[in-house]
């Protein structure tokens, strides 16, 4: 109603103030001095500056006939709003109410005012109180009516306040004088509602003139009460989002209305809901504050447009829900009372959905698709109710009343997104649900049950488990609520069924593929609900067996593409061939049971044809292994093969290839930005903290639409991120998504740190990694940051650098819940976590990588001590990795000779996180600032955090010297630092060698023979200083071994006469070695070679004294080399070729043999004491001296001549007479006699007879008749090792050559009636023949005797043989070996295709009479028990056919 002047409402004025307002219209007509306008009383006495003089008689008289005068003109109703005054001088109500000046009485009986009120209504024969209300009201009435033209306001103009200001003054004064009546006041006020503005009430209320309350309880009609006020509120609120410069005063207002209203309304003792009956002013406010919701949900459920009149008035009205308007009033219970009733009201609103409705359209009512003002007033209301209290509100009003489902599960969404511990009240609620619904077959609690699970596993694994690994928990296992009994089997089906026609395919596919587990008997129950699933799917044109091998039955989405999900397999299954080097059991499960989609859907995408790689690829592997495995049909296969001969990739198809996929269209992208953009500002102002969680949520969302994902993108079965580190893969739209994403967290935290330290900035940064952290962006997200800190990492600017830093933190943060990364080289295939990635991500190598790295552990640690100073220290360091945490001790160790000395303690509140978010950071003074604090410090000292000795030798033998930021002295100079101030003398507790250096040296060759078999040394430059076994690194760490053996080998003599320990070097190999496994097969034997290998090239890098003990002077006993000797016969031996070591290790042990025997008091004697137990103890020394005589005796003789004058040790004169002996054999002069032991006299005529490499050897076999029989033996015994090295090694002599000189040994053995069948038969317990060749011959080809054995065969004398006792013995154990080797599959490397050819020309060779080799084939056939053969398997009927062929 409009506001103005008319006849009624001039009716509706008290009859007294229309009679003064008349006679005042008459006083102005017949006022002609001043043109019709009546002057102010202040300004009809301004004239009268000179008062006259009079008596006391007089001044009665004057004021007297003053008093009369004032009488019988006063206008009551124009006195009361008298409140011109002089320019900037205020009004003065004394003035006008008192008739003497300053000195006057305060009695109002005596102001002008009172004395007007009183005579006029002794006049009317009314009480002045009541007159004195009626003339404020009309007043009051006059104030509001002064700007009372459209549109409907609620709010004052500034002179209306002015003039209300001075009425309310007034009336408090006649409330102080008793003059004022409340209740006359009030019915004068509701006979003039329309005109009243809810401003002028507010101010009555603030002003203690009357309260709102007395205001409503004084009408007598509720209903125009709620109507009246609700009315009013709404235009208050949409007042309030106006642009004004009363938004102050609207806000102030609506405050106070609300905190009055729901102090009122919900008292303790007042039962909302009807059980009791309410108080009448209680039941206002409740109507008031129900009809104010009503209107706003009835507002969002239309569809309001943002910036409307109407968003801004719901947008308002949701406000006064903010915990902060209810501080004066939060010690009572009615505002969590005033918030339950809320969230009642929210859950019922209109219930016009049914539950096959929720079933339906459930996925629609997520958290990011709720509309943002009520996801918002859900978190408001979530702030004063504690999640117990929402849950049971939940609960009650559910089981109570009919409700809105939309609300109801937009309610859940916004609970398990918002409230951190939501998931596990939800599980429970859900829990007791099922285990009710159950209990008592009670199908709302099922139903509510299934609804709440699948609204919460919409929101994500974050926030709740996907529903297929709910429903498998609930009732996949015996455990389950269905498993009580067949009626709760028959209840669960039924339901089951019941919600087929309204189910979404992903669920139907859900319950069929992971069913209930259900006993045997009642198996029917299961099978006809997948039968009705499955006519379902198949009327939904979704069918199970087409669903693709990986597919994802989390997501409550709609089903993918088959197109897609068949590339999505296809490219799922290289990624875990790779990995494993098998075909993935997912793919070999399809091939068999779910043939149909493998044949028309997943081959067609492996095989698609394209140009194959020269190398092959992880695609034609696999590939190539489905169709050995008979896994692809070999039509398909050669279709695929010819038309992958015919293809040829042209420009333009690969650039269609390259073309962005639609779901990664601009306007999508666009939409994250602006949500990206929107966080920014929501990041900066610390009010909105609260409203973050909704935030991430809409950018979740968008992200979702702009990478195209599925409705839930969760992790499946925890699958690792695979990585390559040299070549990072990014498709160019996901790199698009990632560098937006990096680009807003970077800027978003360089902003927050701008208003506030990282330790209230709030959640934001966890939120939205975690936001980051999904399957399918988590890979793109690694192989980005790849790209950026470890091939782009000089160009990132500080603020990357420290944004990066911070993401590294949460990502440690959320570690529990992310996957492995399985890192390819040139790190080794291994699962990693996500933080440890960071290490591999930012090596120390060169002085530009040792930068960013310092940088950035710089960053991390300052960003995390800052971030969670206030919680435990477990949480600080789980967050940071370790390896970073080590690397920025060992940068800044050696960057900053200051860190070097003993730590001065700062103070603990100076942080350099500051320094870091300015736009030019002095990393320096940051990493100083960070060393000397002491947080820091006490982080950096924690066990495992701290760098050790070992850590620094692993990152400084990574260091590449000729791109290292130290010069060459200045490196040593820090090596002598680091390794003789810093860890040496420092405890093992510390990471220290508590001052021994020996096991500093053995710490020191540890790293390096783990770094130098490591692919960590085969990623640097080529140019970089070879440190052993071709691998690349710091060459100075391995001279600082050198300088510490030396040191320790001219140090002082143990005190005592305490046995020697041995050599710390052996017992280092000892452990490794001890440590690999130990097998045949070619991947042990390869790894303990490379191990071997390492060990050999440090022994041959440091001084050959390490081989052999150095005896004192006054000592006449041979040098200690027994950890040497066990080192070859335990170790070397099994990698030595035809019976000898290489020349370079068997020259460096002479030559420590004689350096340590020049120091002796009998050097010749020392070394023939040495060179005597090298028979026994390790012949192979011997042996390799004698293969490489003629390059060691020179070297020999030199040495000797410069430590003695003497003639050469006799021992050593031995093995030169056992070389001129093997020369002369082959010399056409007589051969002399065998000067020594004659395995050594057979092991020098061997090695000059492979030298010489004749074709045959009969005549000089000749010449050693009379020479022993032990000889010729001997001779075949190293002839039989040539024949298997000869098959083992490719550069060695040819097989049929070696085949050749073993057949004339033999025959020569044969001739004389020699047994030569022990050497089949060695073992350890031989006292001297078999322990001395078993020491000279590596394991496997004592294992392989068999192989030669038979490659005999054809050469054995029947008749010789036949009449060994042994022989039948030692054939068939032969054999049974060969068959095992065989069967074993450890005869592959002897029976190459390489030596077939040879074994053919062999077969059509002349060799001995064929009925001898025929006769003797069938003798051994018999002879072998026929339970031996079949107990031997398989392998025997391919072995007797090798035998015929032999």
């Amino acid at each position: 109603m409009g506001r103005q002047r008319g006849p009624e409402a001039e009716r509706r004025r008290p009859w007294f103030v229309r009679n003064m307002s008349a006679s005042r219209a008459r006083g102005a007509t017949s006022d002609p001095g001043h043109g019709g306008r009546r002057r102010a009383w202040v300004e009809l006495l301004a004239g009268r500056v000179k008062r006259q003089q009079l008596g006391p008689e007089g001044e009665q008289k004057v004021r007297g006939s003053a008093v009369r005068l004032l009488r019988s003109h006063l206008n009551l109703g124009d006195l009361v709003l008298e409140v011109d005054g002089p320019p900037r001088e205020p009004l003065c109500l004394r003035r006008l109410i008192d008739c003497d000046g300053p000195g006057a009485h305060t009695d109002l009986s005596s102001s002008l005012i009172g004395s007007a009120l009183r005579d006029q209504a002794a006049r009317l024969g009314v009480p002045a109180a009541v007159l004195s209300s009626q003339v404020v009201a009309s007043g009051l009435v006059q104030v509001c009516e002064a700007d009372a033209g459209p549109p409907p306001k609620v709010l004052m103009m500034p002179d209306q306040r002015k003039k209300l200001s001075s009425l309310f003054e007034i009336a408090q004064n006649l409330l102080a004088q008793s003059m004022f009546s409340r209740l006359s006041f009030c019915q004068e006020l509701w006979k003039v509602q329309n005109s009243l503005l809810l401003e002028a009430v507010w101010h009555l209320h603030v002003q203690n003139i009357v309260s709102l309350q007395e205001l409503l309880e004084s009408h007598a009609d509720s209903q125009a009460v709620v109507a009246w006020l609700s009315r009013d509120l709404r235009l208050l609120c949409e007042q309030t989002e106006a642009p004004c410069q009363h938004a102050d005063v609207a806000r102030a207002m609506l405050s106070d209305f609300v905190q009055m209203l729901v102090l009122r309304g919900f008292q303790k003792n007042v039962d909302v809901r009807g059980t009791v009956e309410p108080e009448w002013m209680s039941q206002v406010a409740v109507a008031v504050l129900e009809r104010m919701l009503a209107s706003a949900l009835e507002a969002l459920a239309a569809g309001i447009q943002e910036g409307s009149a109407a968003h801004k008035a719901v947008s308002c009205w949701f406000s006064v829900f903010s915990g902060h308007m209810y501080r004066s009033i939060i010690s009572t219970e009615s505002p969590k009372r005033f918030f339950c009733h809320t969230l009642t009201q929210i859950l019922t609103y209109k219930p016009v959905l049914k539950v096959s409705d929720a079933v339906q359209m459930q996925r629609e009512w997520s958290f990011a698709r709720t509309p943002p003002l009520l996801s918002g007033l859900y978190r408001r209301l979530f702030v004063i109710l504690s999640p117990e209290e929402l849950v049971g509100c939940l609960q009650e009003v559910l089981e109570t009343r009919e409700v809105n489902w939309q609300h109801v599960l937009s309610c859940v969404s916004t609970l398990v997104i918002c409230l951190p511990d939501a998931q596990q009240l939800v599980n429970g609620w859900v829990s007791r649900l099922l285990a009710h619904a159950f209990e008592s077959c009670d199908l709302d609690s099922m139903v509510l049950a299934f609804l709440v699970a699948r609204q919460a596993a919409l929101e994500g694994p974050a926030a709740f488990p996907s529903y297929a690994a709910w429903f498998q928990a609930a009732f996949g296992s015996a455990r389950g609520y269905h498993s009580c009994s067949k009626k709760a089997l028959v209840f669960l089906f039924k339901f089951l069924s019941d919600l087929v026609p309204f189910e979404a395919p992903r669920y139907l596919q859900v319950h069929v593929l992971h069913p209930p587990l259900v006993p045997s008997k009642y198996r029917a129950l299961l099978t006809d609900y997948v039968a009705l699933a499955r006519t379902r799917l198949a009327d939904l044109k979704v069918s199970i067996e087409n669903m693709g091998l990986y597919e994802d039955l989390s997501s409550a989405g709609d089903v993918t593409e088959p197109h897609r999900q068949t590339s999505q397999d296809v490219e799922k299954a290289i990624m875990v061939f790779e990995h494993t080097g098998k075909i993935p059991a997912a793919v070999l499960e399809a091939s068999i049971f779910r043939r149909s989609y493998y044949l028309s859907h997943f081959l067609p995408a492996l095989l698609t044809p394209r140009v194959l790689p020269r190398v092959p690829d992880s695609r034609a592997v696999l590939i190539e292994s489905l169709r050995r495995a008979e896994k692809i049909p070999p039509s398909l296969y050669s279709t695929y093969r010819q038309a992958c001969s015919t293809v040829r990739e042209k420009p333009e198809d690969a650039a269609s290839r390259r073309e962005v996929e639609p779901s990664c269209a601009e306007e999508p992208l666009g939409l994250l930005t602006t949500a990206l953009r929107e966080l920014r500002a929501s990041v900066t102002d610390p009010t909105q903290h609260d409203a973050l969680s909704a935030q991430m949520a809409v950018i979740s969302e968008q992200l979702r639409s702009a990478l195209g994902l599925s409705e839930d993108d969760s992790d499946v079965e925890g699958a690792p991120v695979q990585l390559s580190v040299r070549a990072p893969e990014l498709q160019p739209w996901e790199q698009r998504v990632v560098d937006l994403l990096l680009t807003s967290f970077c800027q978003n935290l360089m902003a927050a740190s701008s208003v506030a330290p990282p330790d209230r900035q709030g959640p934001w940064a966890a939120h939205f990694v975690r936001t980051l952290c999904r399957r399918r962006l988590l890979p793109a997200l690694l192989s980005r940051l790849c790209q950026l800190l470890r091939h782009q990492g000089p160009s990132l600017s500080a603020s990357h650098v420290v944004g990066l830093a911070a993401l590294a933190v949460h990502l440690g943060e959320s570690r529990s819940a992310l996957p492995e990364v399985h890192v390819r080289p040139p790190t080794p295939a291994r699962g990693l976590p996500v933080p440890e990635l960071f290490d591999i991500l930012l090596p120390c190598r060169t002085q530009e990588s040792s930068a960013l790295c310092l940088k950035f552990c710089t960053a991390a640690i300052s960003y995390s001590l800052c971030k969670f100073s206030s919680q435990s220290r477990d949480i600080l360091y789980s967050c940071l990795s370790p390896g970073l945490i080590k690397k920025f001790q060992f940068i800044v160790f050696r960057w900053f000779s200051e860190a070097r000395d003993p730590p001065s303690w700062e103070d603990p509140a100076s942080s350099p996180w500051r320094p870091l978010c300015l736009p030019s950071a002095d990393w320096r003074r940051a990493a100083l600032c960070l060393w000397k604090q002491r947080t820091s410090r006490e982080l950096l000292q924690r066990e495992g955090l701290r760098l050790t000795y070992r850590d620094w030798l692993q990152l400084e033998l990574e260091i590449q010297p000729e791109v290292d930021s130290l010069s060459d002295t200045e490196r040593r100079d820090f090596h002598q630092w680091a390794i003789h101030q810093h860890f040496l003398p420092a405890p093992s507790a510390t990471g220290g060698c508590d001052g021994d250096l020996e096991v500093a040296c053995a710490t020191l060759v540890d790293v390096l023979m783990d770094f130098c078999q490591s692919s960590r040394s085969y990623d640097h430059s080529e140019n970089s200083d070879l440190v052993v076994g071709g691998c690349t690194g710091n060459r100075d760490i391995f001279s600082r071994l050198q300088e510490m053996a030396a040191d320790l080998e001219q140090g002082p003599a143990p005190l005592g006469h305490a046995a020697p320990r041995g050599h710390f070097l052996f017992g280092v190999f000892c452990r490794r070695l001890q440590a690999l496994a130990r097998g045949w097969d070619v991947a042990s034997r390869l790894q303990r070679q490379r191990e071997l290998l390492m060990c050999k090239r440090i022994l041959l890098g440091l001084p050959p004294s390490v081989l052999v003990g150095s005896p004192r002077l006054e000592q006449l006993a041979a040098p200690d080399c027994n950890d040497f000797f066990h080192l070859v016969n335990s170790e070397l031996r099994n990698f030595s070729h035809d019976g000898a070591l290489t020349h370079d290790i068997t020259a460096h042990f002479f030559r420590g043999l004689l350096n340590a025997c020049s120091r002796s008091r009998d050097p010749s004697l020392a070394a023939d004491l040495t060179l005597t137990a090298c028979q026994t103890q390790c012949p192979l020394l011997l042996t390799s001296a004698l293969l490489w005589w003629p390059h060691l005796e020179p070297e020999l003789h030199h040495r000797w001549r410069r430590c003695s004058q003497s003639p050469l040790p006799a021992e050593l004169r031995r093995l030169q007479e056992a070389q001129h002996f093997a020369a002369s054999v082959l010399s056409p002069l007589a051969a002399p006699s065998t000067p020594g032991p004659a395995w050594l006299c057979a092991a020098a005529l061997h090695f000059v007879i492979r030298r010489a490499g004749k074709e045959s050897i009969r005549q000089e076999l000749g010449q050693l008749d009379g020479q022993g029989e032990e000889l010729l033996v001997f001779l075949f015994f190293f002839s039989l090792m040539g024949l298997l090295s000869s098959h083992l090694t490719p550069q060695a002599v040819g097989s049929l050559k070696a085949l050749d000189v073993c057949a004339e040994v033999l025959g020569c053995l044969q001739r004389k009636r020699i047994s030569w069948l022990p050497l089949f038969q060695l073992t350890e317990a031989d006292a001297g023949l078999g322990r001395t060749l078993l020491r000279l011959a590596p394991d496997h080809q004592v294992r392989l005797l068999p192989v030669a054995f038979y490659s005999l065969l054809s050469y054995f004398d029947k008749d010789a043989l036949l009449q060994e006792d042994a022989f039948l013995h030692v054939a068939v154990n032969m054999y049974l070996k060969l068959v095992g080797l065989f069967v074993a599959g450890e005869t592959g490397a002897v029976w190459t295709p390489a030596h077939g050819g040879e074994l053919q020309a062999q077969a059509g060779r002349p060799r001995k009479p064929d009925n001898k080799r025929s006769s003797f084939s069938a003798a051994v056939d018999t002879s072998v028990p026929k339970k031996e053969l079949l107990r031997c398997g398989r392998g025997n009927a391919h072995m007797l056919t090798l035998l015929s062929c032999l």
